[in-house]
C-alpha cells in the first residue's frame, strides 16, 4: 500500500527540452503569457515536481487511511487507464468508460474528490514556485519598476520626457485593481485557507507530519458550499484578499516605488496615490436582485471594519515605537498647535494620557488618532453623525494627522525614524483610506429609464409616455432637466417598487458619502450604454440625490461611467462620448470632477457576441477613438478594462494588454477587474500579489511616459489596420455563423455541464439574465458561456474564428503583411493569448462529450468546431514559425501536458455522471455531489475557466 500511495499521483518523467528561463524581455516590457501561466524554467519545474510528489504521496496516504486500499487502487486504475486513453487517442476510451459506468455514486464522489484535491495541492505548489521563479528572474533586484525608472532617468537626457513631465505623471498616477465576485471561483474559502497553510508549511520546511495533517484536513473539508453564498458572504471572501493586500503587498510595493523613484532622481509628490483598491462586491446591481441599498451599506461597513483594523494596528505600533521625548529634542509648532486642538476636541483622552506622555508628544498625538479611529468605527456601526475633531469622515483628516507627525520628525533629525513604521502607515492610509476599497455601483441602463419613466409619467408633463420617447427626444429632455434647478422627484408620490429601488440606491450613495467619505463610493457604471440619454438619465438621478450641482457652488461627488460591452457599442464609443461631452450640463459635471472622464470597456459580452478576434480589435479601436475625443474636449481619460479570468473574457497577462494598448490611450490612471479564481491565483501568496501589482504599475507608467506617440509610421499602421479589418470581419462572420446556427443552444446545453452550474453555489448572481419563455443563449451570461465550453475542453470563446480570419487575409494577398504584423504588440498579444487557449483545448476529450451526450443530428456542429480548430491551429503556428504550440516554452508545455493527464479521469467521470443525471428526473444527492465535484476539479485543473 505504501508503494502505491507514493506512486499514484506522481507527475511522471519530465521529458524536458532545454531550459527557457522566465525572464523579463530585454527592453523591460512585461513578461509574456508563459510566465503568467506557470513555471517556465527547468530548475523551477524540477523543484515543483518534488513538492507535488511529496504532497501527492501524502494525499495517497490520506486516501488509503479514509477509503481503504480499495479506493487507492481504484484511483490508480482510473489514472492508468486514462493515460492509456491519451496514448491510444479516441480508441482508448472504452476501458475507462466501462470501469466508471459500474461505479456507485458514493464511490464516484470519492474518486472525484481525489483528483480534485490533487489539483488543489498542485495549484498551491505551482503558485509557490511561480513566486520563487519570478523573484529569481531579477537576482540583481532589477524588477519592473527599477528597470523602468532607470530608463526614465536616461530618457530625460536622450530626448524623452523631461523631469517635469515625469513628476507631473507621478503626481496623478493611479492603478486600481477592482475585485469582483463573478462565479468562476468554485473553491470554498475554507479550502483555499487550508492550501495557503500548505504553502506556508512548505516555505518553512515543515516536517511531513505537519503537511500530512493539512492534507487530512483538506480531505475532511467539504469542497462544495452547502448553500448559495449571499452578497455579504462574497464580500467577506473578497474582503479577506483585500485586507491581506492592505497589510502587506500594497504598503511594501509603495515603499519600493518611492525608493526606486528617488534612486532615479525623481520624487513622489506629496498626496500621490499610485495604487488603490477597488471592488464591485456589494455594488454590482446589474442582474443581481440580491444587491439592495441595505446590502450595499452592510458591505461598506464590512470593508470599513477591515480597513480601520489595519490602521489601528499600525497606530498601536507607532505608539510603542515613537518614544521621542521633548527633554531630548524639540518638535514642530504645528504639532504643538494640533495637540491643543486635540485637547479641546477629546478632553478625556488628554486627561487619560497626559501624565504618562507629558514629554512624549508623538505618543500623545497618536492616542488622539487612535481614539478618532475607534470613534469612527463606532459611528459607522451606529450610523451616527460625524463630529469634527472626534472622528474621521473619510481618510484625509487621518492622513493629515499622520503627516503632522511626519513633518515634525523630519524637521528635528528624525527622517530615518519617519521612514519606518510611520511611512508605512501613511502609505497604507493613502492607498486604503478608511474604506479599504472604493466600491463601484453598476446598474443596467434600462433600469434608470424605467425609474424616470415612472417619475415623468406621474408628473404628467410630457405629451406622451416617457417610454415612447425616442433616444433623441430623451436626450433633449434630460439635458434640459440636468441644467435646471427644480426637484424632479416628488417623493410622496406612490411610485412603482422598481422605481423606488433605483431612487433609493442614489439616496443611499449620497448618505454613505456623508458617513464614510466620498471616496468610499463615488463611481456609478452604466451597463449596456447605447446612447447619450443612458448617461444623462443617471446624471439627472444623481442630481436628484444632491450629488451633482451645476449652478450655485458647482460640484459633483460621483463619476458617471458609460460601459461599452457589445461590439456594436464599442464601435460607437467615440461618437457617443463626443456627443455626451458636447452637452453643456454634462460637460460642467465633468469639469466638476477635475476634467477626468472614466470609460469602461467590456470584454465578456463583446467576445460572446462576436468572438475573440473582433472583440479584441473593436476594444483596440475604441481606445483610439476615446483617446482622440478626450483630447478634442480637453478631458483626461481613465480607462476601466472589464477583463475576465479566461482569455475568452479578456484574461491573460494584464501588463501585456497595457503594453499593447494604442499609443496615448493610457494616461497615468487605469482600472482593471480581477475576477473569480484569478484572484486566488494572483493574490493568495504575498510574493505573487507584489509581482502582479508591480508589473501592472510599471506597465501603466511606461505606457503613459514612453508610448505617447506611434512606434510605427502612419502608413504601416494604416496597412495593419486594413488587414485587421479583413481578419476581424471574416472571424466575426465565422463565429456568428456558429453561434447563430440552428441547434447550437441545444448542442451547448447537451455537450456541457452549463445547466449544472446554478447548483454549484459559486455566486450570488443568477447565471442567466431575467427573461421570459424558454432560456436562450442571449439570456446566458458570458461567464457560464465560457465556463461551459471550457469544462469540455472545446474552449470555443478563446479561439474560434481567428483561423478563418487569418486565412481570409492571407487569401486576399496580405500574407507578407501578416508576417510583418508580428512586430505589432496588439497582434502578438492576441496571438499569444490564443496560443495559450489552444494549448488547453483538447478536441479528443471534447469529442467524447459530444459522442456520449449530444444527439447525432447535432454532431455536424462539432465537425465545424473541429474544422475551425484545425484552421486556427495551422494559422497560428504558421505565424509563430513553430511546429507545436508553446514551442518557445517547452517546460510550460510539459507542465500543461501533465495537468491534462490528471484532468482526463475527471472528464471521463463527468461525462458518465452527466449521462446518469439526464436519465433521471430526481437524481440522488450523491449523484449531484459527484457531478459538481467534477466541475470543481476541472476548474481547478485548468485554473482560468471563466
Amino acid at each position: 500500500m505504501s508503494d502505491l500511495a507514493r506512486s499514484t499521483f506522481d507527475t511522471g518523467p519530465p521529458d524536458l527540452s532545454p531550459s527557457d528561463a522566465a525572464t523579463a524581455r530585454p527592453d523591460g516590457a512585461p513578461r509574456d503569457v508563459a510566465a503568467h501561466a506557470g513555471v517556465t524554467s527547468a530548475s523551477g519545474h524540477e523543484a515543483l515536481r518534488a513538492d507535488i510528489r511529496r504532497l501527492s504521496t501524502m494525499l495517497g496516504q490520506t486516501l488509503a487511511h479514509h477509503g481503504g486500499p480499495e479506493l487507492l487502487e481504484l484511483v490508480e486504475q482510473v489514472r492508468r487507464l486514462s493515460r492509456s486513453a491519451i496514448t491510444a487517442g479516441g480508441d482508448g476510451d472504452a476501458e475507462v468508460t466501462t470501469l466508471l459506468s459500474g461505479l456507485d455514486t458514493g464511490t464516484a464522489v470519492s474518486l472525484a474528490r481525489a483528483f480534485s484535491q490533487y489539483f488543489q495541492l498542485a495549484n498551491i505548489a505551482e503558485q509557490r514556485h511561480r513566486a520563487r521563479e519570478l523573484a529569481g528572474s531579477a537576482p540583481d533586484g532589477r524588477g519592473p519598476l527599477r528597470r523602468l525608472m532607470e530608463r526614465l532617468a536616461r530618457s530625460t537626457d536622450e530626448g524623452g520626457p523631461d523631469h517635469a513631465e515625469v513628476q507631473a505623471v507621478l503626481a496623478r498616477t493611479e492603478l486600481r485593481p477592482v475585485f469582483t465576485a463573478h462565479p468562476t471561483e468554485s473553491s470554498r474559502q475554507s479550502v483555499l485557507a487550508i492550501v495557503r497553510r500548505v504553502a506556508t508549511a512548505l516555505d518553512r520546511g515543515a516536517p511531513d507530519e505537519e503537511l500530512a495533517a493539512l492534507v487530512d484536513l483538506l480531505w475532511q473539508t467539504d469542497e462544495l458550499r452547502p448553500d448559495k453564498p449571499t452578497v455579504a458572504d462574497e464580500a467577506r471572501a473578497i474582503g479577506w484578499y483585500m485586507e491581506q493586500l492592505g497589510r502587506t503587498a500594497v504598503p511594501e510595493l509603495l515603499g519600493e516605488f518611492e525608493r526606486e523613484v528617488r534612486a532615479a532622481g525623481f520624487t513622489v509628490p506629496e498626496g500621490a496615490r499610485p495604487l488603490a483598491l477597488g471592488c464591485w462586491v456589494g455594488g454590482d446591481r446589474d442582474g443581481n436582485p440580491n444587491v439592495t441599498p441595505a446590502v450595499t451599506r452592510e458591505v461598506l461597513e464590512l470593508y470599513s471594519d477591515r480597513a480601520i483594523r489595519i490602521h489601528e494596528g499600525l497606530v498601536e505600533d507607532l505608539v510603542s515605537e515613537l518614544s521621542i521625548s521633548t527633554r531630548v529634542i524639540g518638535v514642530s509648532e504645528e504639532l504643538r498647535s494640533s495637540l491643543a486642538r486635540d485637547r479641546r476636541a477629546l478632553p478625556r483622552i488628554h486627561d487619560r494620557f497626559i501624565r504618562l506622555n507629558a514629554h512624549e508628544p508623538y505618543r500623545l498625538k497618536l492616542s488622539y488618532v487612535r481614539a478618532r479611529l475607534a470613534n469612527t468605527h463606532a459611528r459607522i456601526k451606529q450610523h451616527g453623525e460625524h463630529q469634527a475633531g472626534r472622528d474621521y469622515l473619510g481618510s484625509q483628516a487621518y492622513v493629515d494627522d499622520l503627516a503632522v507627525i511626519d513633518r515634525s520628525l523630519r524637521a528635528h533629525l528624525g527622517g530615518r525614524i519617519a521612514d519606518g513604521t510611520l511611512a508605512r502607515a501613511l502609505r497604507t492610509a493613502r492607498a486604503l483610506g478608511l474604506h479599504l476599497a472604493e466600491l463601484d455601483v453598476r446598474e443596467h441602463s434600462a433600469r434608470h429609464h424605467e425609474a424616470l419613466g415612472a417619475v415623468y409619467d406621474a408628473l404628467g408633463e410630457l405629451p406622451k409616455p416617457y417610454a415612447d420617447l425616442s433616444r433623441e427626444e430623451r436626450t433633449q429632455l434630460l439635458a434640459h432637466e440636468l441644467e435646471g434647478g427644480r426637484p424632479l422627484v416628488r417623493r410622496h408620490y406612490g411610485l412603482p417598487a422598481d422605481a423606488v429601488d433605483v431612487l433609493a440606491t442614489f439616496d443611499m450613495l449620497h448618505d454613505v458619502q456623508h458617513e464614510y467619505g466620498q471616496e468610499a463610493a463615488r463611481t456609478y457604471i452604466v451597463s449596456m450604454c447605447q446612447g447619450v440619454d443612458d448617461v444623462l438619465a443617471v446624471a439627472v438621478l444623481a442630481r436628484e440625490a444632491f450629488m451633482v450641482e451645476l449652478h450655485r457652488n458647482p460640484r459633483s461627488s460621483i463619476d458617471l461611467v458609460p460601459l461599452f460591452e457589445t461590439v456594436e457599442e464599442l464601435s460607437q464609443a467615440g461618437e457617443l462620448l463626443d456627443r455626451l461631452l458636447s452637452v453643456p450640463g454634462y460637460r460642467q459635471h465633468v469639469r466638476n470632477r477635475g476634467d477626468l472622464q472614466e470609460v469602461m470597456l467590456g470584454y465578456s459580452d463583446s467576445n460572446k457576441g462576436a468572438g475573440i478576434t473582433t472583440s479584441q480589435w473593436e476594444i483596440h479601436r475604441a481606445q483610439r477613438q476615446l483617446r482622440d475625443i478626450g483630447a478634442k474636449h480637453g478631458v483626461g481619460l481613465r480607462l476601466f478594462h472589464g477583463r475576465g479570468g479566461s482569455v475568452g473574457r479578456g484574461g491573460g497577462p494584464a501588463a501585456e494588454a497595457v503594453a499593447s494598448a494604442p499609443f496615448g490611450s493610457v494616461d497615468a490612471t487605469m482600472k482593471v477587474t480581477e475576477q473569480g479564481e484569478v484572484i486566488s491565483d494572483k493574490y493568495s501568496l504575498p510574493a505573487l500579489a507584489h509581482d502582479n501589482l508591480e508589473t501592472m504599475l510599471a506597465a501603466v507608467l511606461e505606457a503613459t511616459l514612453l508610448h505617447q506617440s506611434a512606434r510605427w509610421g502612419g502608413a504601416k499602421l494604416d496597412r495593419w489596420d486594413e488587414v485587421m479589418d479583413v481578419v476581424s470581419d471574416a472571424a466575426r462572420d465565422a463565429y456568428r455563423g456558429l453561434v447563430g446556427r440552428p441547434g447550437l443552444p441545444e448542442f451547448f446545453s447537451s455537450a456541457t455541464p452549463v445547466d449544472e452550474l446554478g447548483r454549484l453555489n459559486v455566486g450570488s448572481r443568477p447565471s442567466r439574465r431575467p427573461g421570459r419563455g424558454a432560456p436562450t443563449l442571449d439570456d446566458l451570461r458570458a461567464i457560464p458561456w465560457v465556463f461551459g465550453w471550457t469544462q469540455t475542453r472545446m474552449v470555443v470563446p478563446g479561439w474560434y474564428g481567428l483561423g478563418t480570419g487569418l486565412r481570409a487575409a492571407r487569401t486576399a494577398g496580405y500574407g507578407e503583411v501578416l508576417d510583418e504584423m508580428r512586430e505589432w504588440a496588439f497582434f502578438t498579444n492576441l496571438l499569444g493569448n490564443v496560443e495559450m487557449t489552444l494549448t488547453k483545448t483538447d478536441l479528443r476529450i471534447a469529442g467524447f462529450y459530444v459522442s456520449e451526450l449530444v444527439e447525432p443530428d447535432l454532431h455536424p456542429i462539432f465537425d465545424d468546431i473541429v474544422a475551425e480548430h484545425e484552421r486556427t491551429l495551422g494559422e497560428v503556428l504558421r505565424l509563430t514559425g513553430s511546429s507545436t504550440l508553446l514551442a518557445r516554452h517547452p517546460v510550460l508545455r510539459n507542465t500543461l501536458a501533465v495537468r491534462a493527464a490528471y484532468l482526463e479521469p475527471l472528464h471521463h467521470l463527468q461525462v458518465e455522471l452527466l449521462s446518469r443525471r439526464r436519465a433521471t428526473d430526481e437524481p440522488d444527492p450523491d449523484l449531484h455531489r459527484a457531478l459538481l465535484l467534477t466541475i470543481n476539479g476541472i476548474a481547478a485543473g485548468l485554473r482560468n475557466t471563466g
